[in-house]
Parts: C-alpha cells; structure tokens; sequence
C-alpha cells in the first residue's frame, strides 16, 4: 500500500474515531512525508509548531495506533516536521525591524482619544469589558479550537493568525474571547494600542466620517492600532462604501503586521453581500467555529457564572440548569440571574425542588437526551450502577466493565466521538473510550456468555424494550 493510501485511509479512520470537525482543523493539514520500515519511523509534516505541539498533547496516541494497525508494525516513532520553520525564521527579523519606527510614524498622543495604549488609560477605555479575561471563559469541545487560537495571536500577534476569524450563533461566547485578547495583549505588552469595535459601530462612525468631513482622521485612527478587534463584521454586509473603507484598513494593519480579530455569525465564505476581494480577505487567516455546548460545559459555565456571582448552588441544581433548553449562554446565565433573584425575592434557598417549580412555571423544560442517558438505563437493568457510578474514577472488575459496554454500545448506535463519549463519562479522554471499546471487541469474542448479555443490550436499546 503506497503512503498516499495509507494516509487516505488513516483520515477516514480518525474522521470516524475523532470526527468529521477534529479531521477538518487538524489532520487536513498533515501530510505524511515518510515511512522508514527499518527504523519503524513515520514522519509527518505540519504547518507550523502550533500545529505540531496540539497534535502530541491532544492526539498522539490516536495517531499511532491508527498508524500500526496501517502499516502493521509496532511500535511505531511518529516525528514531526514543521514547514513553517524556515518562514518563522524570516519573519521574526522583519518584526524587530520594523518594530522601532513604527513608534515614531503614529505618536501616542495622535490616538489618545482613539485606539487607547493599555499603560495610560487601562484597556477599559479600549471597550474592552473587564469580566471577559481568558479565566473567565470556559472551555468545552465546543470551542477549542477558538480558544486556543485566541491565546496564540497573543503570544505572537500578527505573526501566526493572521487575521483570525471566529465564528458561531449568538451568545457562546465569540465576544468573550475577542475581549479576552485585547486584555491579554496588555497584559503582555503595556504599550500596545488595542482597539474593540462593533461592526454597526463602525459603520456609524464611517458614515459620521463622511457626514462631517473627516475621513482623513477615521483612517488615522485605524491605522494607528496594534491590535485590531472586530465584533459581528456580518453587519457591513451590503455597505459598499464602509466595505471599500475597511478593505483599504485593513490592508494597511495587515502588511504592518499589526493583529486583526474577528467575529461573525457565519464562516467567511458564506457571508452575503461582501465584495469578494473582502470576503477572501478575512479567510486569508485561521478561521475557527464555536458551537453549541455540551452538557457538561453548560454545567461548569453556570457553575463558573454562580462563582463569579459569588452565589452558592449544589452541584444538581447546576446539572438541572444546564438540562434546560437553552444552548445560548447568555440565556444560561440569564436562567441562572432568574433563579437567584425569585429565590431572593421569596426568601427560600436554592433547592432542586425550587428550581424544578421556577423553570415548570416559566414553561422551559431540559431537554431530551434519548441516546447516552438511555444506553445507560438499558446497561443498568444488567448491572446494578448508578449513573455517577459509572462516571467516578472506581475501579473494581464488573464497575469497570459496565462502564466499557456503555462506551462501547454508544459508539456503536450513535455517531458520537470518542472524545464526546468520554466527556459524558466522567471527563475521560478518547484514548481511554478507545482501550475500553478494542477490549470488548476482544473479549466478546471468547466470553459467548458477554456477547449474548451485549447483543440483548443492545437489542433492548433498539427496540426501546426497557422503561
């Protein structure tokens, strides 16, 4: 089998085992550069260290042992090799050239009232919002990407993500992180001028610009920031002139290798009314999706929200919040807020019960999760575990084989990854529900008994038999 084949069949693999958005951010971008068999070494070429240092940390062992089932060896050395190298050389010493005189062409005081230096005025006169920092934001398999490019543009702004574009439904949190670089920034650097900026409110202030003569001094102020935060750009789609302003900036921020950030409620290629040059534009760099939060974010972001609050909850009045028909989470939060104040209001303390009778009365329900929750119950009838059971860290025999049937038969009736599978189980990682699963795939195979206790399982499960 030729490497090219070999490597076709391992994306399909990990598209299955990981999938379909893992294969698309990660792997899509490696290429395997070279199998030795005599020194059992493959190499793969990434395109940069960012790249090389999430796949080790997050996917190695997925990687090899795809890759020994491929090419029939073990073990196997997996090396990476990074194309970026040679072009991150280059660019550090244009950003130490230029960094000097960049401080002579726009003076401090020619942006005092504009994009704020984060040493005189704090970065709260920036528009950045104080409660939105990198501590505050929660992170889920749903944005993690996100959130890892975020703190990549702040260790090497306008050098590795460039510009960076996030993109999501309203309220999971886009804004949080643009907030969360532009504090980080300043943090890093004091003298670094960053500047956060809604789309419709650019729009208004280009449109002022015009009205009162006074473009020349709009263009300056662009031109004068580090570090470039745009909120929702989809809301100059269809204004040709604020676009063609915006084109010009954005240039110009660009080539200086200033950072530029933006949100949108869709992915760059699918924005209407943008002049295609724009459009390509803001694809140019790393874009990165958040989607809707699992379950068990939702549960620490209200936890988190409750701490922040400085309120008090149990953990299943949290739980019950985070089943609530809500994926936006500033909804969450406002459910959360609700509750807090009805329970002040009548002075009673927060209890399920309390929460139950709130949400019964106001009509929201939690939602209905057939697939894990009733894999579980069915599991159940033949092993006498609770739910928390199955998710602590418990280690005895037939604790442990219930828990490794669970994982197994929700991999085979659901499309769920290995990495969502093992969130739901008590935040395992995907190489721990792929041990788990090869280990009833083998034992079925010499305990007829476990084959027919899983085939009635599963049957069970299919037939809705149970409950």
């Amino acid at each position: 089998m030729v490497i090219s084949t070999i490597w076709a069949e391992f994306l399909k693999i990990i598209k299955d085992e990981a999938g379909s958005r893992v294969v698309d951010t990660w792997f899509n971008a490696v290429t395997l550069k070279n199998w030795n068999p005599l020194e059992l070494t493959v190499d793969l070429e990434v395109p940069n260290v960012f790249v090389k240092d999430w796949l080790t940390l997050n996917y190695i062992k997925l990687i090899q042992t795809n890759l020994e089932r491929l090419f029939n060896r073990s073990p196997l050395h997996i090396t990476f090799t990074t194309r970026s190298d040679i072009i991150h050389d280059q660019v550090i010493p244009q950003v130490v050239s230029v960094a000097t005189p960049a401080s002579v062409t726009v003076p401090v005081a020619s942006i005092k009232n504009h994009a704020v230096p984060c040493a005189s005025e704090r970065t709260y006169s920036s528009g950045l919002k104080n409660n939105y920092r990198f501590n505050t934001f929660i992170v889920g398999p749903n944005n993690t990407l996100a959130y890892a490019a975020a703190h990549a543009v702040v260790d090497k702004p306008g050098i590795l993500y460039n510009p960076l574009f996030l993109y999501g439904s309203s309220g999971l949190g886009k804004t949080h992180l643009l907030h969360a670089i532009g504090h980080e920034v300043c943090q890093k650097n004091s003298k670094a001028a960053v500047l956060y900026q809604s789309a419709d409110r650019f729009v208004n202030e280009f449109i002022n610009a015009i009205r009162f003569d006074k473009i020349h001094r709009f263009q300056e102020k662009y031109k004068a920031v580090d570090v470039l935060l745009i909120d929702d750009i989809q809301f100059i789609s269809g204004k040709d002139q604020t676009q063609e302003a915006f084109f010009h900036i954005f240039n110009i921020l660009y080539e200086a290798q200033k950072q530029i950030v933006f949100t949108s409620d869709t992915e760059p290629t699918k924005l209407h009314g943008f002049a295609a040059r724009l459009r390509s534009r803001l694809a140019c760099g790393l874009v990165a999706d958040i989607s809707t939060p699992t379950f068990e974010t939702k549960i620490a972001i209200v936890k988190k929200k409750a701490e922040l609050s400085e309120i008090v909850i149990e953990d299943q009045v949290a739980r019950y919040i985070a089943s609530l028909d809500i994926d936006n989470i500033r909804e969450l939060e406002g459910a959360l807020i609700r509750l807090v104040a009805s329970a002040s209001i009548s002075g009673q303390p927060i209890t399920l019960d309390f929460a139950y009778t709130m949400f019964e009365k106001d009509n929201v329900r939690p939602q209905t999760s057939p697939d894990f929750d009733y894999i579980v119950k069915c599991v159940s009838h033949y092993y006498p575990y609770t739910f928390d059971q199955l998710r602590s860290k418990g280690r005895n025999k037939d604790l442990a084989t219930a828990r490794h049937i669970v994982m197994f038969l929700i991999k085979k009736l659901t499309n769920k990854s290995l990495r969502e599978i093992g969130i739901y189980l008590g935040d395992r990682d995907h190489s721990t529900v792929m041990h788990a699963i090869e280990k009833i795939e083998n034992t079925v195979r010499v305990d007829s008994l476990l084959a027919v206790k899983i085939a009635n399982i599963e049957q069970a499960i299919i037939a809705q038999k149970i409950g």
